[in-house]
């Protein structure tokens, strides 16, 4: 009996050992991980520290809890990547009682966003939530981002003539 259990557990353990070496293994570095947005409180965020470097989108609300804030938040997490191709850093300010810099800059009134370019020139108002689509729209309108992408294909065009 016991060699009919011994034999029947080597079985059991090589089928096993035999469909996970058959199996495709992942490795760690095999699996991409998905982008995330960059996402920061208007009371951490000094704005002149950005010029040059990326672009704002600001999302003001008078509270965390808005519905509006919340789709709006939603809206920019579906489509992360192509705001961080786009330098997009997403700056949030729910608290109109402690004014960060930012809100004093803009003076916004309940919910808004707005998205400030490279420059820092603000580019865009909205008092309704925008989609990731309609947002990189704007800023791919932008000279900036224009002159970005011009120098995006002269570099690629340059290393393929090598």
């Amino acid at each position: 009996m016991r060699i009919f259990l011994t034999i029947l557990l080597f079985i059991a353990g090589s089928g096993t050992a035999f469909s996970q070496a058959a199996a495709p293994s992942a490795s760690p570095g095999d699996a991409q991980e998905a982008p995330q947005l960059d996402l920061r409180d208007a009371s951490e965020v000094v704005p002149q520290e950005f010029i040059w470097l990326n672009r704002l989108v600001v999302v003001f609300a008078d509270s965390p809890n808005d519905p509006v804030f919340q789709e709006q938040l939603e809206l920019l997490k579906e489509q992360p990547g192509d705001l961080l191709e786009r330098d997009v850093i997403v700056v949030t300010d729910t608290a109109p009682g402690t004014p960060s810099p930012l809100r004093e800059m803009l003076r916004p009134h309940g919910f808004g966003l707005v998205l400030i370019d490279k420059d820092g020139k603000v580019k865009l108002r909205k008092p309704v939530p925008w989609d990731v689509r309609e947002l990189s729209r704007s800023i791919d309108k932008t000279e900036l981002r224009q002159q970005e992408l011009r120098e995006e294909r002269s570099q690629r065009n340059a290393t393929v003539t090598r």
